[in-house]
This record gives C-alpha cells, structure tokens and sequence, in this order.
C-alpha cells in the first residue's frame, strides 16, 4: 500500500526548500524531526478539506478498515465530539431532539461534548457497577431500556473495550438498536486492532453506525492519532457533515507529523499485520496461562490486554506497579484493585518474557478482602450543560455533601468519571472519591 503523505513530506524535507512558512523552526532540527514538520503548504493538502493526498491516505485506511475512514490529529477526543454532533445532526434529520442514551463508563470527552452540543443524556445502568470502570450492558439491557425510552432516544453510545478490557457484544446490541431506529455509537479507543484479529471484532463489523478508534493506544502511531468511521447509514445521511464536524473541535493546525505516522500505519497493517498480531495474541495467552497456574487473576477478554485484580495477589494495584517499575517496567493503569498492562506485537517477545519473569518474582500473599465502595446511582439536579458553565469552586471532598458537581473530577487514564456534573454529591459518592484517591472536587458555587 502507498504512502502519499510519507512520500510528499519525504521529497519536500529533501528539496532543501527556503521555508517562507510556518513552523517557526523552518525544518532546522531542534528535536530532530523538525524537517518532516510542515504546514498547509502547495500539495500538502488539508485535513478538513482533503481532496489530495491525505484523502488519498483516508482512502487507503477505509479499505483496510472496509468502511468510511477519517483521519483525526486529536485522538478519540476529537472523534468522539464529532461523532456526538453527527448524531445531533441525525436525530434533527429524522425530527427528533437530540437525546443520548449512555453507558455510565463514558469517557470524560463524553461530558464535554454534551456541554458543547447540548443534547440531553439519559444513563444506561447495568445491574452491577463493580467496578465502576465496567458498565456491562447487554441486548437485554438495551432492549429493556428503548421499550421504556425509545420515543425520546436518538443514539445509544457504549465503551468497548472498556478500561479494564471487557469488550461488550455488540452484534447483538446493534440488531436492537436498529429494531428501534435508534443509532449505535462505540467509543472503541483502546480497540483499533480488533478489526485484524482472525475474526473481526471490530464494532463497524458487528453493527455500529460511528466508531472512533485511538490509533495511537494499540497501533504504532504517534499519540494523538485517530480514526473516525462511518456507515453506510450515516454517509447516505450526513457525508457532507463528516468532515466539518470533525473541524469544529480539531484545531486549524493539525499535526503533519501525527498525519503521516496515520499514513505509514496503513504499510505497516497491510504487510502482514494480521499475522503477526495473531501470532502475538497466541504468545500472550501462553505467558497468560503461566502466570495464571502461579495465581494470579485476571479480568476482561480483550487479547492485547492484561488486567490483573491485584488484590486477590495480595496487593493493592499501586504496590504491584511500584514493584514492576523497580525493574524499568511501567504499567498503563493502576488503581487500588486493578493493574493494567497494554501490550502490542511491538512488545515482542523479549517484552513479554521480561514481564512474565517480573510477575513470577513478586511473592504471592494473601488475598486482600477489601472491596471497592458500592456505586450507587446519584441525582441528577441539572444538566450537564447547565452544571459546566456555572461559577465553580474546589472544595475539600469531605466538605462536599450535598454540593453539586461543576466539572469531572478524574484525571487521563481513566478518565472514566465517579459522579457527572450536575449530579448532588452524596455520602456513597464521597466514599467512591475517597477511595479512588480524589481529595478535592469542583463544585457548583
């Protein structure tokens, strides 16, 4: 497969051009990448208004994802906004209000969209929310809950992979969905390989009209690299709005060097990726079965990910990664009950052995009996939108009962919210915060 992007900044960077453009450094090399960092330059094309080489390059990633494929310099941040304003756009389309059904798991940027587009949100619950990074919705919840809301619902937005790697059957969710002419949305930013594993378990393969990808988290592109796609559905509907709605939250400068690391990962997975990646999985599943036979526990079923519940180890998660980066290895995620480790075929095998041998020299003790705080679904008081743009102020969480919540409170990872703003703090929310180590929050004044 060709790079047009690789190839045009390539010959460019040669040609010892004088820069009478931005960037300010004019390819002298500061870091020593300045040379392939370029503007909006003649035959450079342009990201929102593509119709040169980098559409040449989204076209390329479209057939090797088999749907409509946009490129974002912004990770699934800009995306997942994008996508929340297309399906805006749909439901006024179809004479509806804009209203999104949710998992409780959505991403921070889920918040910021809402606050930003103002559609209304009604939360999805599944029967557990232990833990809270998990929202286990299944068709029945989803069909339980359109025969209740359906007159109003416009999208259904779902996390899979969630957090901890537990990765939702969406085949089954997208019958539903469509039974009810409601569209499905997937926030799929920790699964962007899963369209090349020996069978697809890509959502835009099992049902989703918008799915956003994180290259960046599970392919070797540089941070800040995303796919936004789309379905048949939605391009009947909306193709003309792809393309703006992703330039309404991405800046006016994206990255040429995110553009041509999204250019060169299409080489790269095109040249037998799938075998590779297929051979990896199978060695992860053996160091897997290794460390499970010397006890340890592990959650969620997507292969490129191993989360651990520590506890049952006989550590809290922030122990276990303390004792791994004391051998130069460092973890994705940790919190009191889980450790998460993100693995790639760029891992190889010398990874995989040095972290095997790692985990097989921590000692196991006994397994810690402290459960997590049980979530409780809170109030709501106000929107999100209303409760984003009020004065705020930050509080010591243990002064915060009753107070209503102004902004997330959560840092990247996970990113993934206790309470949403405008819900009323209660005392099993100050528990859950408290635990979860967040001592301050933002409130409403």
């Amino acid at each position: 497969m060709n790079t047009p992007i690789c190839d045009f900044v390539r010959r460019y960077a040669e040609s010892s051009a004088l820069r009478l453009h931005m960037p300010g450094h004019k390819g002298s090399s500061l870091l020593g990448f300045e040379a392939y960092d370029i503007t909006e330059i003649d035959g450079a094309d342009s990201l929102y208004e593509a119709n040169g080489i980098i559409a040449e390059s989204e076209r390329n990633a479209g057939e090797l994802f088999g749907c409509a494929t946009y490129y974002s310099t912004e990770g699934s941040s800009q995306c997942i906004r994008a996508m929340l304003y297309l399906a805006s756009l749909y439901a006024r389309e179809k004479g509806k209000a804009p209203h999104i059904a949710a998992g409780r798991n959505a991403h921070k940027t889920f918040l910021s969209s809402a606050a930003l587009i103002g559609f209304d949100t009604t939360w999805i619950y599944p029967e557990s929310m232990d833990p809270y990074l998990s929202c286990r919705i299944t068709a029945d919840d989803i069909e339980k809950f359109l025969l209740k809301y359906n007159e109003k619902i416009s999208a259904v937005y779902l996390t899979s992979p969630d957090y901890l790697g537990n990765i939702t059957e969406l085949r089954s969710i997208s019958e539903i969905c469509h039974k009810y002419d409601v569209l499905l949305l997937v926030d799929n930013a920790h699964g962007a390989y899963l369209k090349f594993l020996p069978e697809s378990r890509h959502p835009m393969d099992l049902g989703a009209d918008l799915c956003c990808d994180s290259a960046h988290k599970t392919l070797p592109v540089l941070t800040g690299g995303a796919y936004l796609h789309a379905s048949d559905r939605i391009l009947k509907a909306l193709s003309e709005n792809i393309k703006n709605a992703l330039a309404m939250f991405g800046s006016t400068s994206p990255s040429y060097l995110i553009l041509q690391s999204l250019d060169a990962a299409n080489k790269y997975i095109s040249e037998g990726y799938k075998v590779r990646l297929s051979e990896f999985c199978n060695d992860i599943s053996v160091c897997k079965n290794i460390l499970i036979q010397n006890g340890y526990c592990f959650c969620g079923d997507e292969p490129l990910k191993l989360t651990i519940n520590s506890k049952k180890y006989g550590y809290y998660g922030h122990e276990l990664a303390r004792l791994l980066a004391k051998k130069h290895i460092i973890c994705e995620f940790y919190d009191p009950d889980f450790l998460v480790l993100m693995l790639t075929p760029e891992t190889g095998g010398d990874g995989l052995k040095k972290m095997t041998e790692a985990l097989l020299s921590v000692p196991m003790k006994a397994e810690i009996e402290e459960k997590p705080p049980v979530f409780k679904n809170p109030s709501m008081v106000m929107s999100i939108r209303d409760a984003s743009f009020r004065a705020c102020e930050t509080i010591p969480t243990d002064k915060s009962l009753g107070r209503i919540l102004a902004a997330a409170n959560v840092g990247c990872p996970p990113a993934v919210p206790i309470l949403i703003c405008g819900e009323r703090i209660d005392e099993s929310s100050i528990e859950c915060f408290k635990y979860y180590g967040i001592n301050r929050l933002t409130v409403i004044k």
